[in-house]
This record gives structure tokens, sequence and C-alpha cells, in this order.
């Protein structure tokens, strides 16, 4: 820099070693060498220097492939648009001058002996304040040898590097390739193809496609590929370093053309690029990075690798023919559940040793194994690893101590299955008793818990709870969700209550949708997400993101038969084939689903129907046939079974009563208040709330209209504002307390 400013002025023999050193003396504050750069920019009615400094710097960034050139770029990569702004600002008002030639060469003359030293010092010391290695630099200009001194500033020497990564130096520090030996061996076939030698992986995020790169790497490292690809480099190109700053028209371009032919000078050279899908539309009209490297894929000189997902190349590559023949396509299918036990057992030695600990075989296979059946949104074996990691970062947190206090040596570290489990509830959003060890346990008791909480419906119970035990004793469909079932029965009797308790009892939770919201017809696509073009494309589907959120759930549908009848066919894919394919492709998952639908039809029928020996068998028979007569025979044909709820009776009114009473009681023994009800108070709410028509719900409203006034006011008025007893008596206008 200091050689091509002198040389403009004909003053290189006046710059000694002395005076270099007396330029890189910092002698002012970075404010006023900043503000001494600054002025050098701009255009004074006395000088004629700022126009030959920005224009000498402009000069040094156009010399391509130098170390000039190189520092421009990396001094002012931040300011550059302001800097070239000003420039340009600087070069048109020096032009509109109205001084005259001879007048401009006196003005030069006059201060030819100063201008040197003073433009030579502005510009070190703005560039040493915007923190560059001015010292450095300046000796190599100096002696003519732009060679950096250390490898990082020799990787840097060369522009184009700033943009690539090399792999072979990179491959030890990423973990091992585990098999894949047939997709690996036929990469390599197509890299020793004369023609088309440019493979490309398509898989699913978090199958192995990157892995494959860095294996390849060793393989070549080791020297087990043939005599072609003996003496490869590989290096992997980073499209947003090339995107990032190229804000001038052709700047990404330029940048896109030195990498390939800097690549296409060295022997051997193969290119990967990740997402490779991001090539197409980058860049400007037919210049764009796609056309770009076609003549280079064609010509065989530089070998490419890419990687991309099903979904993305089907969006962009597929549809560029002219590209995608150029490339050679190898599927990366997810490995089952037994290779993917034998990946981690092959990485977990890098796990122990970065996080102190060891893992058992029965922690690596439940991780797999359990990783496989709950998180459905992601693949295998990346979700299984993130889960092994994890669960060695919770035992490395957790402070081990032996009998006398003092911490255990990190070699009795062991993650098991309990670790795993604890990571499991939080990623999957479970709770720990359905990772339960005694899980089998749990569901032969199930119905008797149930019916603990939910009164008079032993039979509807039974068949809920039979249903499940035969998915998750594996003897249901495998496709299909665990369980499809239509609950149907008058209002009030427990039907939405029943799949409360299930979610609870079961440890997941209960996603809830109210399809008296979904009658009209357009409504259909707030479940599944908006046409292109719509409002709300972008947003997604309320149920598809629900289940994507929660893949183990009881999803219930309450009401269903108020939606419109088109989404009953939305529900057909869901029971037969437990997915739901959104309005962008993307696929929810409902194999770990608990499918709930309620249903008040045939309600008002039911008693209508004959009482006598077969009286409770006609009102189910009554409801069943106006079920029919709602839905269509296909979606009554998906489902596990049509569960009949009864009528409320007065024995469940009175069960109903006193678990109501219950809850109440519990509310006010956090206030330090202890109720007490005599029979004849008992039997009023119980004779008020008791009303077949309108189910349980009547009674929580007697509660509330007849006793709960009478707690409230003396909660917080009288004698109970400090707690107490009281009983709750009947005299004749109501209830009264005592």
């Amino acid at each position: 820099m200091i050689r091509l400013i002198a040389n403009m002025k004909n003053r290189w023999e006046r710059l000694n070693t002395n005076h270099v050193d007396t330029l890189l003396t910092p002698r002012s504050s970075e404010e006023e060498v900043m503000k001494s750069f600054n002025k050098t920019l701009s255009v004074t009615e006395t000088s004629h220097l700022p126009f030959r400094v920005a224009n000498t710097l402009f000069a040094m960034m156009m010399l391509k492939g130098t170390f000039a050139q190189y520092l421009i770029f990396k001094y002012l990569d931040e300011v550059y648009p302001q800097w070239n702004n000003k420039l340009l600002e600087t070069y048109t008002a020096f032009m509109e001058k109205d001084e005259s030639k001879e007048g401009r060469k006196a003005d030069t003359k006059k201060r030819e002996g100063d201008e040197s030293r003073d433009a030579l010092e502005k510009i070190m010391g703005a560039l040493k304040s915007l923190g560059g290695n001015v010292e450095s630099a300046t000796i190599h200009i100096a002696q003519g040898r732009p060679q950096p001194d250390n490898q990082e500033e020799r990787r840097k020497d060369e522009p184009w590097q700033q943009f690539a990564t090399d792999i072979m130096s990179n491959f030890k520090k990423k973990n091992p390739l585990v098999g894949r030996q047939k997709e690996l061996e036929r990469a390599i076939r197509v890299l020793c193809r004369r023609d088309k030698n440019n493979p490309l992986f398509i898989g699913e995020p978090g199958v192995g496609k990157t892995a494959l790169i860095y294996g390849l790497a060793q393989m070549v490292s080791c020297g087990n590929v043939p005599a072609k690809l003996q003496q490869a480099t590989i290096i992997e190109l980073s499209m947003a370093s090339i995107v990032a700053g190229a804000s001038y028209n052709g700047e990404l371009e330029r940048r896109m053309k030195m990498v390939l032919e800097s690549a296409k000078k060295k022997e051997n050279c193969i290119i990967y690029i990740d997402e490779i899908h991001n090539i197409m539309g980058t860049g400007n009209g037919t210049n764009n990075v796609s056309e770009i490297i076609k003549p280079y894929l064609e010509d065989g000189a530089i070998r490419f690798i890419g990687s991309t997902t099903y979904q993305d190349y089907k969006k962009t590559i597929a549809n560029n023919k002219a590209l995608a023949r150029r490339f050679e396509q190898i599927d990366i299918k997810e490995p089952s559940v037994e290779e993917t036990i034998r990946i981690l057992e092959g990485l977990k030695r890098r796990y122990e040793e970065f996080h102190g600990i060891t893992y058992t075989d029965e922690a690596i296979r439940y991780a797999v194994e359990k990783s496989a059946l709950l998180i459905n949104d992601r693949f295998l074996p990346d979700k299984a690893i993130d889960i092994m990691d994890e669960a060695g970062a919770l035992l490395e947190q957790k402070p081990l101590l032996n009998k006398s206090g003092e911490p255990k040596a990190k070699r009795y570290q062991k993650v098991g299955v309990d670790e795993v489990k604890h990571v499991l509830t939080e990623v999957c959003k479970i709770d720990a008793k359905a990772l339960a060890s005694s899980g089998n346990e749990e569901l032969k008791n199930l119905d008797k818990r149930i019916g603990k909480q939910i009164y008079g419906q032993d039979e509807a119970i039974r068949q809920v709870v039979h249903s499940v035990m035969m998915s998750k004793a594996g003897l249901g469909e495998p496709d299909k969700p665990l369980a499809s079932l239509l609950f149907v029965g008058p209002t009030g009797v427990g039907k939405t209550e029943v799949c409360k308790v299930l979610a609870k009892e079961l440890g997941v939770q209960l996603v809830r949708f109210d399809m008296s919201e979904y009658t009209e017809k357009h409504t259909v696509s707030k479940l599944i997400g908006s046409p292109a073009g719509y409002v709300g494309y972008d947003e997604g589907g309320l149920l598809t993101d629900a289940i994507r959120k929660t893949p183990n759930c009881v999803l219930l549908l309450d009401e269903v038969e108020k939606a419109h009848p088109d989404i009953y066919n939305i529900l057909l894919q869901v029971m037969d084939y437990a997915s739901l394919t959104d309005n962008k492709g993307n696929k929810a998952d409902f194999k770990n689903v608990i499918l709930i639908m309620t249903s008040n039809a045939g309600a008002q029928y039911a008693s209508q129907a004959s009482v006598g020996f077969g009286g409770g068998t006609s009102k189910g028979n009554a409801m069943l046939n106006t079920v029919k007569k709602t839905f269509k025979p296909e979606f009554l044909n998906r489902l596990s079974g049509t569960v009949v709820f009864n009528d409320m009776d007065n024995h469940m009114a009175s069960l109903i009563l006193d678990k109501k009473l219950q809850q109440l009681s519990a509310r006010l023994a956090a206030k330090q208040v202890t109720l007490t009800l005599t029979q004849a108070a008992r039997a009023f709410l119980l004779q008020k709330g008791f009303t077949p028509q309108y189910g349980a719900r009547e009674m929580d409203r007697a509660i509330q209209q007849h006793l709960i006034p009478l707690l409230m006011n003396e909660i917080l008025f009288g004698k109970l504002k400090k707690g107490g007893n009281t009983t709750v008596e009947l005299v004749e206008d109501g209830l009264k307390l005592k």
C-alpha cells in the first residue's frame, strides 16, 4: 500500500526504514485518526490531496488477486458502501471545480513535498484504527513479498479461501462415519466416472448426508480409494459466505467465478456444496450461481458433491433439467433401529470423552428405540444422537457424591436408562409415567383409576381402555392411530371428562378442538392451512401444527357433529393412515395419537325409546341409529369403536355431588375453612342439581347458585375471614350457614 501511494508521487526513494517506523508509531488517538481519515476523503477549496488518496485506494481495490486488494476488503468491509459513496462524491466534486489546470499544477507542486508523508500517515493511521495488522502488512509490501506470517493469514492470502473450508484438514474433528458402506462406495464410483462425475446426496434432514462427506475425506486421507482419488482435495463451499456482503451488482458472480477458477487450477479438486438447492435463484438473471457452475459440471475438471432434501430437490433442482442431469442422484435412506444402535455404539466414545461419562448398552438401545417411537418429526440417527448427547450433559450437571460427601470419580458416572427417560420426557412433552418401566401394570388398572373419577360409565370406560391396551400391546394396526373412538351420549354425562382423565393417567397432553368453530366450508382450511395465494398460507394448519408440537397426545374433537361435512373427509386419512398433509405438503404423524370425537347425535331420541327389560339397550340402539344417519359409512367404518354413554340417574348424580363437594372442600382448606353439610342440605343440592336433560353441568350450577354465595360473603366480610368451621343447613327459604 505504501509503495503504491509513494510511487504515484515519485517519492519512494524518500521512504527509508526509519520513516516507515515513524509512520507505524501511533501518535494520535482513535478519534483524531478517524477524523483525519475522513478529512482526506472530503474535498476542500485548497487541496487536491483527497481526490488522489481516494482514487489511489480505488485503484488498489481494482487490482484483483493482490495483497493490496485483500487489505482494502478486509479493513473497509463493513464501511465499504459508505466509503465508496464518499469516493464517488469526492471524484464528482473534484471534476466540477472551476480552477484552471495551471492553478491545479501549481497548487500540487507547492505541496508536493508534504503530501506524500501526510497521506501515508493518515491512511496507515486509519487502517490501524480499523483493527488491521498494519506493521505486518507494511513490511511485506515494502519488501515486495506479501507473504503472511501465520497459517490463518496464509489462508486469507488467497481471497477465494475465505468462502470455502478445507474438509481434508477438518474431518478429524467431526464424528466418524459408521456404516453407510453401500452409499459411500456408490459415491466413489460416481466420482471416478469420466462424465457426470458429480454425486448428489438426497435424503431427509438428519439421516447422515454430510457425514458421508467426512467419511469420504477420511478414506481419501488413508488412501483407501481408487488411484483417481488418491491425491484429491475436498473443500466445502459456503454459499452463505459468498452471498454475505455482496451488495453490488455482479459481486456475487465475481466471487463464485474466483472460487471455481482457483479450484480448477488445483489438481483433483472436489467441491462439496451443502444444501445445494440454495444456488437456484442466487444471483441476477442469467448470471445466477446455478448457471455459472453448469460449464464446470460439464467440463469435469472439478468434481461437485451436493446434498439436499427430497422436498427441496423437487421444488428447485428437479425443475431445472439441465442442472439435474449433470448430477447423479444417490438416495440416503433413514437407517433402521438396529443400524442406528450400531452407529451410536461407534460414536459413543467421543461423547464419553467430551462429557467425562460412560454410556451403558441399555441406555443406547433405549434412546434409539424410544426416539424412533416417540419423535416423529425428525429422523434417525440424528434424533437418537441428540438424546444420547443431552443425557450425557444431564449427568454431567449432577453433583455425584459418595457416602462421605466427597465427589465421586468421573469414571463411576454412567448414563443409564433413567437419564435417557428424563431427557425424553422433556423433548417429547410427556409425563414420566408414560415411560415408566411398570407401564403394563399402569394399563392393567387403568379402567379402575378412571372409574374412580367418572361415575356410572363403566361399560364406556371398559371399551376405551380395551382399545388403548390393544394398541399398546402391539396387536393393533401399526399404521393407524392408537385408537379412533366416537363418544355418543347426552350432554353432561362425562364424555369430555373421560378424555381429560385418560390423558392424565397416561401422562400425555390433551389437545382439544371445539368443532363448533368449523361449521362453515371455508373453515376447513384452518385445520390444514389455507391454499397458496390465500390469507393465512404462511401460518400453516392448526391441527397439523398442534400434532407436530405434541405427537404423543389425546386428541379431542369436541361435538364433531357440528363441523362441516368436508372435515370428515380430512379425518379419513387420519384414521386410515395416521397422517395428515398440510397446505405446504408437510405430513403430521398421528401414530402415537389417541383420537376421540364426541357427539350428542341421537341423545334427543334416546329418551323416547321404549322402557322395559331392554330399555337400556333400546336407548343405545336409538343413538346408534341416529349416528349412522349423521355420519357417512366410510367415516364410521374407520373407527376403532363407537362408545355409548348412559344417561345420568339418581345414583350417578349422588356420586357426582359428593365429588364436587370434595373439590370445594379442598379449595376451602387452603383458606383454613372446614365445610360440613347436613343431610337435608345435601338432599336439597341433589334435588336442584339432578336433571337428566342437562347432566352433571346442572350440579355445578346448583352449587354455584345456592352454596357458593353464602361462603363467599362470610370469607370476604364475615366470621370466616380468618378461617374456621361452618355447617350448611336447610331452612325454609334455602340453605344457610350455621
